[in-house]
């Protein structure tokens, strides 16, 4: 009988110690650190079409956890392999199986700032923000050179550049092309208020036709935003009276030369439509994404007379202003005689 209760008693220890194993082992899976870096946190990435084997195999070739058989086991037990969703997350030194499946599950990602900066054209623009998104820089170029697709947020191709305004907005990693698009649609809207709408239409603008001059302003004012009112002015006294804008930077964009610091008479004979020594009018679109100041300049551009500009032969960034050709062209002489003393030829 006795023997019969040791017998008993030693199977029910050995019984509690193989549990007492198992728990641990469970707990160990679940609770235990298994996330190891070298620093403190880790941006992950996962990709709009990667499956549960893509996640897992990622982990373990980033070298971010240590024990994939428990990591998986865990995935598992809370149905991860079907609840993968893509995005950007941030993980953290020391976590263990089950936060990190938690994280992943949720969706839960950190938002990350995307600045829209004042580039030259839609590649620039399309390879800056795909630098940012998960969208690559072709899938957003196919978008932008679909006459479809523009013709939804009525736009053409070319005036569809119009729809960005430069600023920094908060994006998810995984936006897709047209997401991000759509996002820009609602930051127009947003922009153009009834008051800017109302500005656009007292100086005889449609909104793409602001933006088209505003990027011609701040081509030609780069440095200093506090004038590019009052060149915006003068463009907009020169399309009333029917002049030809004759604007440098129109003429190096449609050369596609940016190198040129001196324009010649043989740049203005460059047959395109953005030729405004040849062409009457604003360009078809504008040579550059321009500033939220630069769009404003436009809007409350300043009231004068001027119809003429040219660089002050002081290099300062600032240009002199003329009423008449006569005072014009002996600010130009100026201008050209300190070029000539600096070598400056092209």
């Amino acid at each position: 009988m006795k023997a019969s209760l040791k017998f008993v008693g030693g199977v029910f220890l050995v019984a509690m110690m193989f549990f007492s194993y198992l728990a641990w082992e469970y707990y160990g899976r679940i609770y235990a650190a298994n996330v190891d870096l070298n620093q403190s946190s880790v941006e992950f990435y996962i990709k709009s079409n990667w499956t549960y084997d893509s996640v897992t195999n990622a982990l373990v070739d980033q070298q971010i956890i240590t024990d994939k058989v428990g990591f998986e086991w865990v995935a598992q037990q809370k149905k991860y392999p079907e609840l993968v969703k893509p995005g950007r997350y941030l993980i953290f030194d020391g976590m263990s199986n089950n936060k990190l499946i938690n994280l992943l599950r949720s969706g839960e990602q950190k938002p990350l700032k995307v600045v829209v900066r004042s580039v030259r054209n839609k590649s620039q623009l399309a390879a800056q923000v795909s630098s940012y998104i998960e969208a690559d820089s072709a899938q957003i170029m196919q978008k932008l050179t679909d006459p479809n697709f523009c013709s939804k947020y009525g736009f053409t191709t070319t005036s569809i550049f119009t729809l960005f305004v430069p600023n920094t907005y908060e994006f998810y990693w995984n936006t897709s092309a047209e997401e991000f698009i759509e996002r820009m649609a609602r930051e127009y809207k947003r922009f153009w208020t009834d008051e800017r709408k109302t500005k656009a239409r007292n100086v005889g603008l449609t909104q793409s036709e602001v933006s088209v001059l505003a990027s011609i302003v701040q081509s030609e004012q780069g440095a200093h935003p506090d004038e590019r009112d009052d060149v915006a002015g003068l463009y907009l006294n020169r399309l009333r009276k029917g002049m030809k804008l004759e604007s440098d930077p129109t003429l190096i964009h449609a050369l596609g030369d940016y190198s040129i610091k001196r324009v010649l008479n043989v740049h203005k004979q460059v047959d395109s439509p953005y030729n405004t020594y040849q062409n009457t009018g604003l360009p078809p679109g504008p040579i550059m994404l321009p500033e939220l100041s630069s769009l404003d300049a436009v809007l409350n551009a300043s009231k004068h007379n001027y119809i003429f500009m040219c660089a002050k032969e002081d290099f300062s960034g600032y240009h002199n202003f003329a009423v008449s050709y006569s005072e014009h062209i002996n600010n130009a002489k100026r201008y050209q005689r300190e070029l000539n003393k600096r070598k400056i030829y092209r």
